[in-house]
């Protein structure tokens, strides 16, 4: 219940997305960069091994102060080198989290440089704070690579994959990513895949390129008929394939962009919801997260039956900006300070509470700050260098 939140305050605030300069609600150009880039590019699932000793160093550069601990160029130290498994667990990390969202380094098309032995070393400390992960896209082998990472880590670690898909491209993006997915479940199996997500904030994107903002109008329903046409087409495909076990099928989108054509066309739904982005205070932050998800989200599925499951994408606060003009939202800041409290008021009142989320995020993203600056780099409990922001992760179940 929201009483279990700290300073819960009335809510006649409506979701602020940022459309313009800030690029947390751009992600559309995972997608963009590749059609304008690359046609036809195929990367194979065995990509994955073949990069497992390429030094991986120059995908997260250093910006901050402090680093992690090292091993053999590791920042996870493991007591054999050549056997991740073998990890040393950090006595700060707790499995508190629901979730976590996460993209490799490097996993956005042309120049794909994720290697898997950076992706281990994510894994093997995220796989300290979570049971969930949840991806974006499947460009540049990330789902082979994350599912790779978990089979030689051994870890208790399941992911939800993403099929990043545009609606500007005849379906390019869509059916490449579509190929990887099936390549890697073919590879990998199923025993730690969740589910497959078709598109990201696709509604919202769709709506602002066609000077539209409601997602049940008739622009709207336009964007629905080309998302639930992928969506359709994923579940056909995975159908097709005979798995032993069921992989669900779900849509991620900005909080109030969900159409009720798509909710009814999925088995379930994320919903992006930031506090910081809805301009509200951090005192009010945990309690407003919770409201919006269910008096906005959940409440969208009421009329549908069967009614798909509803989490939250994303969530979490900024600790820094790359500029003096972004540091504030309105009432409040972003800083390791605001970043503690919103782990203090929100996780484990939302583990309590029910609500499945994924925490944003794992990581810095340092090449968010050279596209859009401001807060967008700066949501890790981690700097990029994978050592810990000076942060107390909270203790709960």
């Amino acid at each position: 219940m929201a009483s279990s939140y700290n300073n819960l305050e009335p809510s006649p605030w409506q979701e602020k997305y940022d459309t313009g300069s800030s690029g947390r609600r751009k992600w559309i150009i995972l997608g963009v960069i590749g059609l304008l880039a690359i046609v036809g590019i195929a990367v194979g699932v065995g990509v994955a091994v073949s990069h497992n000793n390429k030094s991986s160093s120059s995908n997260r550069s250093s910006t901050s102060s402090g680093s992690g601990s090292t091993n053999n160029g590791s920042v996870v130290p493991q007591t054999n080198p050549n056997d991740p498994s073998t990890f040393i667990k950090d006595s700060r990390l707790k499995q508190s989290f629901w979730g976590m969202a996460y993209s490799p380094v490097g996993s956005i098309l042309p120049n794909c440089s994720s290697t898997l032995s950076d992706v281990i070393q994510d894994v093997q400390l995220m796989s300290q704070l979570t049971t969930r992960l949840r991806l974006y896209g499947a460009d540049c082998n990330q789902s082979a690579l994350v599912l790779e990472a978990i089979k030689q880590t051994k870890v208790n670690l399941s992911v939800y994959l993403g099929n990043y898909n545009l609606a500007t491209d005849n379906g390019t993006a869509y059916t490449r990513q579509r190929q990887a997915i099936v390549d890697a479940i073919n590879t990998y199996g199923t025993d730690h895949i969740l589910g497959i997500t078709v598109g990201n904030e696709f509604m919202l994107d769709y709506l602002n390129a066609n000077g539209a903002t409601d997602p049940n109008s008739a622009v709207g329903n336009q964007g629905a008929a080309l998302l639930i046409a992928n969506i359709q087409d994923t579940q056909s495909t995975i159908s097709a394939m005979k798995l032993s076990k069921h992989i669900p099928i779900g849509n991620s989108d900005a909080g109030a962009y969900f159409n009720t054509k798509v909710l009814a066309a999925i088995e379930y739904g994320m919903a992006n919801v930031h506090p910081w982005f809805g301009n509200v205070s951090i005192d009010a932050a945990a309690g407003w997260t919770w409201d919006f998800f269910e008096t906005t989200d959940v409440a969208a599925t009421s009329s549908l039956n069967p009614a798909p499951q509803m989490y939250i994408a994303e969530t979490g606060w900024p600790s820094t900006s790359s500029d003096t003009s972004n540091m504030s939202n309105g009432p409040s800041t972003a800083s390791i300070a605001n970043l503690q409290e919103f782990l203090n008021t929100y996780v484990c009142q939302a583990n309590k509470n029910g609500t499945g989320y994924f925490y944003f995020e794992a990581f810095d993203e340092e090449w968010k700050d050279k596209i859009y600056g401001g807060v967008e780099a700066h949501w890790g409990l981690f700097n990029t260098d994978k050592s810990l922001k000076n942060i107390t992760i909270p203790t709960c179940s």
